[in-house]
């Protein structure tokens, strides 16, 4: 690679193969930190993020998503977000439906830009490389978000690095690896519009008022307080790491807690909060409630983030139109994973599948009530099962009603498609948490159908007003 430096591990992850280690590829980048730390002593807190081209595109995901994990960060050309690198990099218009445009924020690092105060971040770009269009993105957003960064320009390069600049962004990470990460983080700005990703150093976000909108938690620890300004957020849990005094202030609140030790002493690990009626307070015991948590808030791609079984019916179908269309799009999803994220779909026919199956994966249910008996099991608990028609039929995912901590998904694998394969920016979720497709429009490489309908559930796992739209 480009960079090996003297007492560092360098590690080039796959991926899971040409998508900007998004989705699976994501997923794969911690795996193979973990793999590694299992044969090597690894220090947590000077593991550092670098990447060029597509590597760099991952690189803006992993510093502004991850800002608590790494302790620094290097990307290189890439793309940062979808549409103005689109519209730079090949002169496309893009055109998205209104629900796209929403899905935009689960990876746009452009609207996270304000999570590098939390990471020392140098940028690289080619003097003469189109994809030097990254690093000034992000530098207008993180100007915007009152942060700067360096930004190291090659010059006369095109898309590669020069060796001075080498040299210059060497000198950044190797001072930024030997302070490593905070012992303890004096101050915090922390943004997210998915509980995918809510979490930098001792702060956990743990619930959102709204999902897809902006939620920021602001934090400032001091000898005595520590302060922390929200927006858009409904539970918290905090690390506190002192045994002082301290009191904990929440919206210009204090909060009140049990303490434990001298005085005012604190000796809690993590502090569990939720906010009621505009105040916090400490959380009570687990909510029997079905909400959107941490790794179980959607949209449908999640479910293919984590472990996943497809469930193939036996049963005769409803009519021909919709069996011919599930039996294309299940066959069409598991060549597409093998192809795009290079593993084998465990498939499971509905009369086999076992309690251990739905308790260990997201199952994945193919069909409609009449030919998947899964289905027909718990159609009951699942909403829009009234959009089962003659033409019609959902792909969704929902918490799963036979395990409520595992998704249940319909009629859908990974949501882009094979025009979405021509550039990595434009791998990102094309449907929300539910769609309602019209299987008399054949499926294209974009859509699996006509989408007469979709949406995004709310906090609690209902339909909302106008599927979410507002």
């Amino acid at each position: 690679g480009e960079f090996s430096q003297p007492g560092v591990i360098t590690v080039h992850p796959f991926g899971r193969f040409s998508n900007a280690n998004k989705f699976a590829g994501e997923i794969d980048t911690f795996e193979v930190i973990d793999h590694v730390k299992q044969n090597y002593k690894i220090d947590d807190n000077r593991i550092v993020a670098r990447g060029f081209s597509m590597g760099g595109a991952a690189c803006w995901q992993f510093a502004t998503h991850y800002p608590g994990f790494f302790c620094a960060a290097a990307p290189g050309a890439g793309f940062a977000e979808t549409k103005e690198f689109l519209g730079n990099f090949q002169n496309e218009k893009v055109k998205p439906e209104w629900w796209e445009q929403k899905l935009w924020r689960m990876y746009d690092a452009t609207e996270y830009a304000g999570n590098l105060f939390n990471i020392p971040t140098v940028a690289y770009s080619g003097e003469n490389d189109r994809q030097k269009q990254a690093a000034d993105i992000m530098t207008k957003y993180a100007k915007a978000a009152g942060l700067e960064f360096p930004h190291v320009i090659g010059k006369g390069a095109g898309h590669n690095y020069t060796n001075d600049a080498k040299k210059e962004i060497n000198k950044f990470i190797d001072e930024a690896a030997v302070k490593g990460l905070p012992e303890q983080r004096k101050a915090i700005r922390f943004t997210t519009y998915t509980l995918r990703y809510n979490r930098c150093g001792p702060i956990t976000i743990d619930g959102l008022e709204k999902h897809w909108e902006k939620a920021e938690v602001k934090s400032t620890l001091s000898s005595d307080s520590w302060k922390i300004i929200t927006n858009n957020v409904s539970r918290l849990t905090v690390k506190i790491q002192t045994d002082t005094a301290l009191s904990l202030i929440i919206d210009d609140k204090e909060v009140e807690f049990g303490r434990s030790g001298f005085g005012r002493a604190v000796l809690y690990r993590d502090l569990r909060l939720q906010k009621l009626d505009g105040k916090w307070i400490l959380s009570k015991e687990e909510s029997s409630t079905v909400s959107k948590i941490p790794g179980l808030q959607g949209p449908i791609d999640d479910a293919f983030m984590d472990s996943f079984v497809f469930v193939q019916p036996t049963g005769k179908p409803m009519n021909e139109a919709i069996g011919k269309w599930v039996d294309a799009e299940m066959q069409r999803a598991v060549r597409e994973w093998r192809r795009q994220f290079r593993g084998d779909v465990r498939v499971i026919k509905d009369k086999e599948l076992t309690e251990k199956d739905w308790t260990d994966n997201h199952i994945v249910l193919w069909g409609d009530p009449k030919s998947n008996a899964v289905i027909a099991k718990i159609m009951d608990k699942l909403p829009l099962m009234d959009t089962f028609g003659d033409t019609t039929i959902p792909a969704m995912i929902y918490p799963n009603p036979l395990n409520p901590n595992k998704y249940v998904v319909l009629n859908s694998g990974f949501t882009y498609r094979e025009y979405d394969y021509l550039n990595n920016a434009r791998q990102v979720s094309k449907l929300p948490d539910y769609a309602v497709i019209d299987v008399t429009t054949p499926a294209n490489s974009r859509f699996p159908g006509k989408i007469v309908r979709a949406g995004f559930f709310d906090e609690l796992w209902k339909l909302q007003k106008n599927d979410g739209k507002e």
